[in-house]
């Protein structure tokens, strides 16, 4: 089992910065792949970002492309996600997921997931 407990989440004023935190615990060495997800009201859970823990390679979405970006400390099990230049549609419920299939891809593929922080962006 593992356990994921995100933290960082506020609110800021466009163009702002926030990082997220994600603490894992439990079985992290089984790990292959942890990405963040969010969820705006009335809208699906889209996927942020993603690193696969072997390789340390990274995907984003196109919208948080050269805004976002992902890091880890590996000895403190914590993956961060740095946001900047906020923008009001970055504005949602994020969420930290892990897996122990490399090949988990969307949210429903994930098996753990965090309580979520809300992140939300004023114009």
């Amino acid at each position: 089992q593992v356990q994921l407990v995100e933290s960082g989440g506020g609110s800021v004023q466009a163009g702002g910065s926030l990082r997220l935190s994600c603490a894992a615990s439990g079985n992290t060495y089984s790990l292959r792949v942890m990405a963040w997800f969010r969820q705006a009201p009335g809208k699906e859970r889209e996927g942020v970002a993603k690193i696969y823990t072997g390789s340390g390679n990274t995907v984003y979405t196109d919208s948080v492309k050269g805004r976002f970006t992902l890091s880890r400390d590996n000895a403190k099990s914590t993956l961060y996600l740095q946001m900047n230049s906020l923008k009001p549609e970055d504005t949602a419920m994020y969420y930290c997921a892990a897996d122990n299939d490399i090949s988990a891809l969307r949210s429903a593929d994930f098996t753990y997931w965090g309580q979520g922080t809300q992140v939300t962006v004023s114009s």
